[in-house]
């Protein structure tokens, strides 16, 4: 008998789990697709001041109106995915921006640009607010860091083509060129990411009105474990934006003057995030989420020191640990959001309308920091946030005391989303 139910288990077991791959090579692709887009401009701003006569502070809002606006779109993306469904959304999304990406190329003036830009950070919104709630409703409790792991090691993929792709391309033709080969690319995940997505079988309709939207909103701000967690997100990603915002001004002028395609080999860094993604979701499963996440914002903030003297060979190890400890800061507070959190839809728009906010608010603001006082200037501005993320890192303490800790929370669908 023991035999016939095991057999009969595994048998049940096994379209639960054929789903969850799905799910997860899913979501893989959105991250692909998403990030790729968001960032198809970063590696371009020496060549966008160039072309169109801008400083490297106006030349950054390729970057910073993009994710501004996608900041301001979280909350409406994550409410309208609780009416209509998680992967339509998702879907919509990734459609609509692929759509603007191509026609960025076809601007005639920087003005231009920016209009396109802002309106691909609204297009780019439904991924990032959904994905986080989507996961926590389609994966068990025992894969849910692995498979956040995964899915924030394709946005780390992502981000890592949206700014090599254009780079490399520099060294052959001109921006406009290098933006059609990145956007080409990020229309091919979204057609992949499409095609492979499951229908949710977690996910609860639930309409809602005003007062109760605004209501589960306040909830989450209530939240004496969610609040520390908001904020981390708010500095760490503007301070990780920033670093790369204006680092190619750096590698490409004195003492460095490298070529910008040999500049921007510089963001194969970006996959030391891929490996801290998947391995530092699983660390955190084990060991527990706060003494994770502290040792993670320790190494990016060390990182962001080890790059200040003007030797390649350094500058690059210090953006090896930046990189490093920032994606698996980002991996530990997203998945612990996403346990703590009552309604995980609210919570996680909110998480990522933070983290969105401070890459368009701090990475635009440190241009000022930037040219007042050069690399240096910009990393004293940096040094400041992470004095507030290490107070922010000791108040989850209160969360850390919880059961939710080490991902013992129980990660069932919430009917409330």
């Amino acid at each position: 008998m023991t035999s016939v139910q095991g057999t009969a288990a595994a048998t049940l077991d096994r379209p639960a789990a054929t789903h969850e791959k799905r799910v997860t090579i899913a979501l893989f692709a959105a991250g692909l697709t998403t990030f790729a887009a968001m960032y198809s401009t970063q590696s371009l701003l020496p060549s966008l001041s160039a072309a169109f006569a801008v400083p490297p502070a106006r030349a950054a809002l390729a970057v910073s109106l993009t994710t501004g606006l996608l900041a301001l779109s979280i909350i409406p993306a994550g409410l309208l995915s609780a009416r209509i469904g998680r992967t339509r959304v998702m879907i919509g999304s990734a459609v609509a921006a692929s759509v603007l990406g191509l026609l960025l190329p076809l601007c005639a003036n920087f003005d231009m640009l920016l209009v396109l830009r802002a309106a691909q950070g609204i297009a780019l919104a439904g991924v990032p607010a959904v994905a986080m709630a989507y996961l926590a409703e389609e994966i068990g409790a025992g894969g849910l860091g692995a498979a956040m792991g995964v899915y924030i090691a394709g946005t780390t993929i992502g981000g890592l083509a949206g700014r090599l792709i254009p780079s490399l391309a520099l060294e052959v033709t001109s921006w406009r060129w290098a933006e059609v080969a990145v956007s080409l690319a990020a229309a091919a995940c979204t057609v992949w990411f499409a095609r492979t997505l499951p229908p949710s079988r977690g996910f609860v309709a639930r309409p809602a009105g005003f007062g109760v939207i605004v209501g589960d909103l306040a909830a989450q701000l209530r939240n004496r474990g969610l609040l520390p967690l908001f904020a981390l997100a708010f500095l760490l990603m503007g301070s990780f934006v920033s670093v790369y915002n204006y680092l190619g001004y750096r590698l490409t002028h004195a003492p460095f003057e490298l070529a910008p395609a040999i500049a921007g080999l510089v963001f194969v860094l970006y996959l030391a995030g891929t490996v801290a993604s998947a391995y530092t979701g699983r660390l955190a499963d084990r060991l527990g989420y706060r003494r994770v996440l502290a040792g993670s914002v320790v190494l990016m903030a060390a990182g962001a020191v080890v790059t200040l003297p003007d030797r390649l060979d350094v500058v690059l190890a210090g953006i090896l640990l930046f990189t490093t400890g920032f994606f698996g800061a980002h991996t530990v507070a997203s998945t612990w959001v996403g346990t703590l959190a009552e309604n995980r839809g609210a919570a996680s728009s909110l998480y990522m309308f933070a983290y969105y906010l401070g890459s368009a608010v701090v990475g635009s603001g440190m241009g000022i920091a930037y040219a007042a006082g050069g690399w240096a200037g910009l990393l004293t501005g940096i040094g400041v946030l992470f004095v507030l993320a290490a107070v922010l890192v000791a108040l989850t303490a209160t969360a850390d005391r919880g059961t939710v800790n080490r991902g013992t929370v129980d990660r069932r669908p919430d009917p409330r989303g």
